[in-house]
């Protein structure tokens, strides 16, 4: 038995953008915690290339930006929400200034951290479904740039420390541990149990309050951008616990990912499509324009479809993108990592054309959360992609989701201020028991499971889906957290089980949310059931019942009750 205990006040489970902004606004709070499952700065939030949309031009306006964002997330979009974000965004971007974020400038020069935002004169791109320029960037690597500036003024703070190569098991609630009394004693989160990936030893964690901050569920699909780090870490545990997940179904593809047998996961940014690149077909047909009015800057999930539909349709692989009638000087300063990345690869961007295939992005749905991102459980609150705040809807609106991580930080933090100054009982939690696990999964086994699950919601879980494609996906899933469980309860856990153990949870949560909406809407398309319905304007909500699984279907959207 492993007889560490950690006590805090607040534990981050993340250290990218959403997890070290509320580090940084609430470092008066208490003792500050962040878990961090690889190097600090490895996140999702580091490899974003686009941006963060906010509206700080006297040509744009909120109600442009609340509209877009409406359009895009097909009606399940929470208005109140969309409006807070948007409003919220000048005053966050402001305070990345002053931290140190340096946004490209239409005249470099002026790059000062002190500068105000209508003093700035802001190199602003443009990204599909947005009506106006508004995308604030540090030239193609905008997530470095903010993860950076985050984690070297956290690091100056004194209140927050770090856990790196530490990987969440699982959330420690009064409930699971026998000590809630539901009425008098709502389930409320006590902390969590944590894996040292370098020494195997389990930590148990007492905190006041749980902020889940993992980022995104990618590596759930066999071709993804995101990073190996992404497998949903957060949705699981907060799933497992109790907590109400919402719109798995709608997960988005990225449309532009390098075809390459050596480039894993490059994304291939939407700012490119933004400044004039189209999309074309190996001969060389521009088909964009055949699917929607907005051609190359249509929303997301209409140009995945439409790659999706060319690719099938012509027995091809990929398709290609081109920017090459744009000079090759400002595709190489308003590109540089993008084009220093292809010519690693291969290829020049200024004079070939780029071959390209959708993959697994970014998730839509998540942990349901209210305004200021608390959960259905008392103390835990989610943050980032892990969360399902009601911003995105059934599709989110591109270089939205930096903008929402930033809002709800901080909002987060407000509220947990509150939450820690209320006064509760003190509740012991048990040590990490081994029990009677006493030897190491075989990696082959891992492997062969993980395959198993990526290739299932591919194949059959996917950009195009069916009734009956989704009940094949649910008998192979099924069979493997069979085999999952038995693992857990057999072995001593390690870093690739308990990633095996999350994405099959996930794959099952979008499998399932997919499953019952019958319909179709933003990112999920059924061919089944291929029109939009009124009545299936609402949160698709699965809760566990530790063990028992019964899915419902919100009445409400959004409702936490």
């Amino acid at each position: 038995m492993d007889q560490e205990l950690i006590e805090t006040d607040l534990l981050v489970i993340g250290s990218g953008v959403a997890g070290l902004f509320f580090a940084l606004k609430s470092q008066e709070l208490g003792r500050i915690l962040v878990v961090s499952k690889r190097e600090l700065w490895e996140s999702a939030s580091y490899y974003a290339q686009g941006g963060v949309a906010s509206v700080v031009s006297d040509q744009d306006s909120f109600d442009a930006h609340i509209q877009d964002t409406l359009t895009a997330g097909a009606g399940l979009c929470k208005p109140g929400i969309v409006e807070m974000v948007v409003k919220g965004g000048p005053e966050r971007i402001q305070e990345l200034i002053k931290l140190g974020v340096r946004f490209s400038l239409r005249n470099q020069s002026q790059n000062d951290p002190s500068s105000k935002l209508d003093q700035a004169e802001f190199d602003l791109a443009r990204e599909g479904a947005h009506s106006h320029p508004r995308i604030l960037h540090s030239e193609d690597a905008t997530g470095k740039e903010m993860e950076s500036v985050l984690l070297r003024n956290c690091q100056k703070a004194t209140a927050i420390q770090f856990l790196e190569f530490h990987q969440a098991v699982d959330l420690i609630t009064s409930q699971k541990i026998g000590q809630s009394r539901e009425a008098r004693d709502p389930n409320r989160v006590l902390g969590a149990y944590v894996l040292d990936l370098n020494s195997g030893a389990v930590k148990t964690i007492s905190a006041k309050a749980v902020i889940l901050a993992t980022g995104g569920a990618g590596k759930v699909y066999l071709y993804t951008s995101n990073p190996d780090l992404a497998t949903g870490d957060g949705i699981a545990m907060a799933y497992r616990a109790g907590a109400k997940i919402a719109n798995m179904e709608f997960f988005q593809f990225h449309p532009t990912c390098l075809f390459h047998p050596e480039a894993k996961s490059f994304l291939i940014s939407e700012a490119l499509r933004g400044e004039g690149a189209v999309l074309r077909t190996i001969s060389g047909e521009r088909f964009m324009p055949r699917y929607h009015p907005m051609a190359e800057l249509a929303p997301r999930d209409i140009v995945t479809r439409a790659i999706d539909q060319e690719m099938k349709t012509k027995g091809v692989d990929y398709v290609l993108l081109d920017l090459t009638h744009e000079p090759a000087h400002f595709i190489k300063e308003r590109f540089p990592n993008i084009y220093k990345t292809l010519k690693h690869y291969g290829f020049d961007l200024t004079k070939d054309q780029i071959p390209v295939v959708p993959a697994a992005h970014y998730i839509c749905g998540g942990i349901l959360t209210d305004e200021f991102g608390a959960t259905n459980i008392s103390g835990l609150y989610a943050i980032g992609e892990n969360a399902c705040t009601g911003l995105h809807g059934a599709n989110r609106l591109a270089s939205n989701s930096l903008l929402e991580a930033l809002v709800f930080a901080d909002r987060a933090s407000k509220q947990s201020a509150k939450y820690l100054a209320e006064a509760r009982p003190e509740i012991r939690i048990p040590l990490w028991q081994i029990g009677k696990a006493s030897k190491l999964v075989e990696p082959l086994v891992i492997k062969h499971n993980w395959l198993e699950i990526r290739r299932t919601t591919w194949n059959y879980v996917g950009i195009v889906r069916s009734d009956k494609w989704l009940g094949q996906a649910q008998k192979r899933l099924d069979l493997i957290q069979e085999e999952i469980k038995q693992y857990y309860w057999d072995y001593l856990i390690t870093g690739d089980l308990l990633e095996l153990r999350n994405i099959a949870t996930i794959a099952d949560l979008i499998t399932k949310s997919a499953f019952l909406r019958k319909e179709s809407r933003g990112v999920h398309y059924n061919l089944d059931h291929p029109e939009t319905k009124k009545e299936w304007e609402k949160d698709t909500i699965i809760q566990s019942a530790f063990g028992d699984v019964p899915t419902t279907v919100g009445k409400e959207p959004g409702s936490l009750e």
